[in-house]
């Protein structure tokens, strides 16, 4: 399903939660034997657009996270791990009994849809990624040592925006989007993207789009890491029968986590030559026409 949006916004592919519960380690005991307790405030990069103008909250683009992780490790085994929902009452302030010594401390919130977390893989895995933020949290625990905590997560995902700018046939009931590669799963142990599919999106398009020209938006997200990489993307317009009516194909399209590509062009008509310009959209859009 699609969630229609303003004529300025694009679709956007609807999210879902997946309760799986709170659960431990199986090392769990060893964490509540000369320790301390400890309350994280979750804080993030959480703000429209992608911009730095909002901190605090747990949500992005007007759209609240859905999921929280906490894993804890010590000498790089899971010592407990706290899986917090939105509908929790201390959704955003998970609390812990840290034993003393070093610790890494493993946020990752999210409102991906049916997240798979798989602690032996040190992965999160989602049907549908949508904004994700992580962060790998160090603290050093002795007997005095604060227990309330403030961490900040940073932006893991990378979203993709194509924009169709000719008229929408009548008979155009769906969109879909197809990246050559696609990240859709976290190595939350070192913040880096994994599990890359070749796997097609498909977006219904609103009656109300139908007639319009540059209306017509939809959006994707997905994982990334922190450098730059790129595959192509293709874009049809199909009709209530799956038969295609336009498509557009893009090589060498640019990905990067916390930042935002959007292209632009012609989907039922011509094709003209693809064009790309950086613009000031979150860290930067990566802009372009196909």
């Amino acid at each position: 399903m699609a969630a229609m949006m303003g004529c300025e916004k694009p679709i956007i592919e609807s999210d879902s939660v997946v309760d799986n519960g709170v659960s431990s380690g199986a090392n769990a005991s060893e964490a509540v034997k000369n320790g301390k307790n400890f309350t994280f405030t979750v804080k993030g990069d959480f703000s429209t657009e992608w911009k730095s103008v909002t901190r605090g909250y747990l949500s992005a683009d007007g759209k609240d996270m859905t999921d929280l992780w906490v894993m804890d490790y010590m000498n790089g085994e899971l010592v407990q791990q706290v899986h917090q929902v939105a509908t929790d009452e201390n959704f955003g302030k998970p609390a812990m009994r840290l034993a003393y010594g070093s610790h890494h401390v493993y946020f990752v919130a999210s409102r991906g849809m049916a997240p798979t977390m798989n602690a032996g893989e040190q992965a999160i895995v989602w049907e549908k990624p949508s904004d994700t933020f992580w962060k790998d949290y160090e603290v050093e625990v002795v007997s005095t040592s604060n227990g309330n905590r403030a961490v900040t997560l940073d932006r893991v995902a990378t979203k993709l925006k194509l924009t169709v700018t000719d008229d929408v046939p009548a008979e155009c009931a769906e969109v879909a989007v197809t990246p050559g590669a696609w990240y859709y799963g976290l190595d939350y142990v070192r913040g880096v993207a994994i599990e890359s599919q070749q796997t097609e999106r498909v977006i219904e398009v609103p009656a109300s789009y139908i007639g319009t020209a540059g209306q017509l938006a939809v959006t994707i997200f997905g994982l990334s890491g922190s450098e730059e990489w790129s595959t192509s993307v293709t874009i049809e317009g199909r009709d209530a029968d799956g038969d295609v009516l336009g498509v557009a194909t893009m090589n060498d399209v640019p990905f990067k986590r916390n930042r935002v590509t959007e292209y632009s062009g012609p989907l039922f008509g011509s094709h003209g030559d693809m064009v790309l310009t950086l613009g000031s959209e979150w860290e930067e859009t990566v802009t372009g026409t196909w």
